[in-house]
């Protein structure tokens, strides 16, 4: 009878030849009770005990080879995620922020400026509004510009678009849809009216010139075009008194006046091409005025430049003090400005004016 193809064949150190292929480490092996240690390959080289016949030629035991190996896939990963960062880095935006920083707006116009260090900078820069009788698409089409001195009358206009049909669609800002604004080349007369529109896109409103001279009319408005879109725009053109016209002065820079009763002053300078903030407060008996929202704000702010008359309409934010608003002003250049700040007590809207400094 022919011999096993194993029969005399010395036996390998530390086999058994009755045990099952594949045989556990021993159980007193770190991890020798982890999950995976009867899996075929748990007994290779490498499981065994330092100096042990038959438990691998390496002499590493597995408690040692499975912590090597969850380091090694920790220390992987870490340099795999920083290589994907710095191949993939945080989104930006236009400007370069990141995504989460404090976010903002503003309208077109606003110079650079800061908040909170931060300097943030609008494309289109600071310019004065109101210099010219079209503008972005739009044209102020009066019916009439000579008034007689000191004799009501009114106003009438259109505002017309580029194939100079009248428009007709206007958003509502501040509550009215069209502000317009009144005053003579000095800079005194200074009026603040809230037309109002036919079917036919005319608009109309009660004018009465006081005195002689050459007045200008800002129509301050937002078109909406049809497909939606809306479009801020001011306009201006000058309207004529008839008669001897004899130009005051500029009163001089001041930070405090008086109107009604009330005492009112500021805090602040603007700046050409910066946006600062200018706080007003208003205060009657040495006690802060009981301001009341007048179209749909504390109060309401107009500069206009000496020389070109260039416009400047400001409305402030959320009032912080009894008796106080905010405006963040831009102004558009250098020069003297006439301040017309628009307030309403009981009822009553009055109108303090500054003259301010700009450099």
């Amino acid at each position: 009878m022919p011999e096993s193809p194993t029969a005399g064949a010395p036996p390998v150190a530390g086999s058994d030849p009755a045990a099952p292929a594949g045989p556990r480490p021993p159980a007193d092996l770190p991890g020798a009770d982890l999950p995976g240690a009867d899996l075929p390959g748990a007994d290779l080289p490498g499981w065994g005990r330092p100096g042990v016949a038959g438990e691998g030629p390496t002499g590493v035991d597995r408690g040692t080879l499975r912590l090597a190996l969850v380091v090694g896939g920790l220390v992987l990963a870490v340099l795999l995620g920083f290589g994907l960062g710095r191949v993939n880095p945080p989104p930006t935006t236009a400007s370069g922020a990141v995504p989460g920083a404090a976010a903002h707006t503003h309208p077109p116009g606003t110079g650079a400026h800061s908040h909170d260090g931060a300097t943030a900078t609008q494309a289109g820069g600071a310019d004065a509004d109101g210099l010219s009788i079209s503008a972005a698409g739009y044209a102020l089409a009066p019916s009439t510009v000579e008034f007689t001195v000191g004799r009501a009358g009114a106003l009438r206009f259109q505002i017309r678009d580029e194939q100079r049909r009248p428009v007709t669609r206007f958003a509502v800002v501040h509550d009215k849809p069209m502000h317009l604004i009144v005053v003579r080349r000095d800079l005194t007369g200074y009026q603040h009216l809230h037309p109002t529109m036919a079917a036919d896109g005319t608009w109309s409103v009660p004018l009465t010139l006081p005195e002689a001279g050459v007045w200008r009319a800002y129509a301050d408005f937002t078109a909406v075009a049809g497909d939606g879109r809306q479009t801020a725009v001011t306009l201006g053109v000058d309207l004529a008194a008839p008669g001897g016209y004899a130009p005051r002065p500029l009163p001089a820079p001041a930070t405090s006046t008086t109107v009604d009763g009330f005492t009112v002053d500021y805090q602040g300078t603007p700046k050409a091409g910066e946006t600062l903030p200018v706080r007003f407060s208003i205060r009657s008996g040495g006690v802060p005025a009981a301001l009341e929202t007048y179209l749909g704000a504390y109060g309401h702010l107009v500069a206009l430049r000496e020389g070109d008359l260039g416009y400047l309409h400001v409305h402030p934010g959320p009032q912080a003090e009894p008796g106080t608003v905010t405006f963040w002003v831009t102004a558009p250049g250098p020069g003297r400005y006439r301040m017309f700040l628009d307030f309403q007590v009981a009822g009553v809207v009055r109108t303090a004016a500054f003259t301010v400094t700009v450099a």
